[in-house]
């Protein structure tokens, strides 16, 4: 008997154990289904970030870097044969147009200059004599005409020598200062043999692009301002020269910008140099992220947050400027633009802002 009620005893605990488990388990599954329905409704709703419509001054300020470039540059050749007698000037010399800068050997060009002097003044007498005898029947209307185009000839010849001979003394073309000398006294130069190099600094010019916004704000003569990076302190003026009709290949239009040199001459060629262009007066307009737009900007279209929903909006973008572009139809102040997390909107989804 006392075997039979151990048996009992032992079965009631299990059927009490084995109920005491159903019941947890019970309850697991319960809270399970209630965290399971907490997360199902969190994810019902799209988490993104997003931005207040407001109009704002755009600021079409730019700045754009180049080098600069001297506004004339000459590479001086000589245009005679000759042996150089004389360098009238070195490297960083200042120059006039005009200066002689070197001389080439003129003792033949001095003989040639005289035997032509001769031969013109025996034409020129040859032909008075042909023209006092023509007009007693002594030569001929023939005779005469060949007299008178030997004085043309021999004139011709004259004033070749002279070109030859003042050929002989290399004169500069421009003002500027002797970068570069390519001749010593004695140097053997031919047609188009390399004398000097000579830059003038007195006005550069600063190459540089601007893209498309700013274009309608440029004109040609428009004062800008330019910066030097070895100069931080100094600002210099310079002036719009050129615009081009047409993009390059980066879709920028190259703008060249003259600068007129200071009386110390600091800016030289090939200095970094930066234009800051200013573009003010510019009136308010709805701007918002360029992130704003499903896929891009080309897509012309916005989702905006309205209360909760995602409702998708067709706009009508203007111009671009940085991260920013202008909306010209379709969004009003005030209205909420999603910035984030459009990949996974549609028209109507539930979304959530999160900071």
């Amino acid at each position: 008997m006392k075997k039979i009620g151990k048996i009992i005893v032992t079965l009631v605990v299990i059927v009490v154990s084995l109920g005491a488990i159903a019941k947890v388990l019970s309850n697991n599954k319960k809270k399970s289904e209630e965290k399971t329905q907490i997360v199902a409704q969190t994810n019902a709703t799209v988490s993104v970030r997003i931005d207040t419509v407001s109009r704002e001054v755009p600021n079409l300020d730019v700045i754009a870097n180049g080098n600069f470039a001297p506004a004339q540059e000459l590479k001086l050749a000589s245009e005679k044969s000759g042996r150089v007698v004389n360098v009238l000037v070195d490297e960083g010399s200042f120059v006039q147009n005009g200066q002689t800068v070197a001389t080439i050997r003129v003792d033949q060009l001095s003989v040639d200059l005289h035997n032509s002097e001769a031969n013109y003044q025996t034409a020129r007498t040859d032909l008075e004599r042909y023209e006092n005898a023509f007009k007693t029947g002594g030569v001929t209307q023939q005779q005469l005409d060949q007299a008178r185009l030997q004085v043309e000839n021999a004139k011709a010849k004259l004033e070749q020598s002279k070109i030859n001979l003042g050929d002989a003394s290399i004169r500069a073309s421009i003002s500027g200062i002797i970068n570069k000398r390519h001749i010593e006294p004695g140097s053997v130069v031919s047609p188009g043999s390399a004398l000097f190099d000579i830059v003038n600094v007195s006005t550069l010019k600063l190459n540089v692009t601007v893209n498309e916004a700013q274009i309608p704000y440029l004109s040609v003569g428009k004062q800008v301002q330019v910066k030097v990076s070895v100069f931080p302190e100094k600002t210099f003026s310079g002036k719009i020269n050129f615009i081009s009709p047409k993009a390059d290949e980066s879709l920028n239009f190259p703008v060249e910008i003259t600068i007129t040199n200071n009386a110390a001459s600091q800016l030289r060629a090939g200095m970094y140099g930066t234009a800051v262009f200013d573009f003010p007066n510019q009136l308010p307009v709805i701007m918002i992220p360029r992130t704003a737009f499903v896929g891009s900007v080309n897509s012309k279209q916005v989702f905006v947050a309205d209360n909760g929903v995602a409702r998708l909006k067709s706009v009508t973008p203007g111009r671009v400027i940085g991260e920013k572009v202008e909306v010209l139809n379709g969004l009003t102040e005030g209205s909420l633009v999603i910035t984030s997390g459009q990949i996974n909107l549609v028209d109507g989804s539930q979304v959530s802002v999160i900071q």
